[in-house]
């Protein structure tokens, strides 16, 4: 059984930055797409970011784009979320999510597996 686990979350000034990192176990995560969504209390899970299995295509939500960087190491089995320039409306839970096929995907009911999350509180 795949297994996600985040940290790196806590609690920020405005235009401070954070790093994400989900760790995976019990899969082949190489083969895996991974996605990092958001929900914020009140609102509907969203899409951040996701990158395929090999590094080679990433794609941003408009609200963090030139801001948040994913990336990965596949030896270490581990996907990051870097976040700079970070804005209250940034605060929220963080989860990593992982799909069994090697394309990225927006879409958070194309992908198999979750995190529990981490929460991020960025304070203005």
């Amino acid at each position: 059984q795949v297994q996600l686990v985040e940290s790196g979350g806590g609690l920020v000034q405005a235009g401070g930055s954070l790093r994400l990192s989900c760790a995976a176990s019990g899969g082949a995560f190489s083969n895996y797409a991974m996605g990092w969504f958001r929900q914020a209390p009140g609102k509907e899970r969203e899409f951040v970011a996701t990158i395929d299995w090999a590094s080679t295509s990433t794609y941003y939500a408009d609200s963090v784009k030139g801001r948040f960087t994913i990336s990965r190491d596949n030896a270490k089995n581990t996907v990051y979320l870097q976040m700079n320039s970070l804005k209250p409306s940034d605060t929220a839970v963080y989860s990593c999510a992982g799909r069994r096929v090697p394309t990225s995907s927006e879409y958070d009911f194309l992908y198999n597996y979750w995190g529990q999350g981490t929460q991020v509180t960025v304070s203005s």
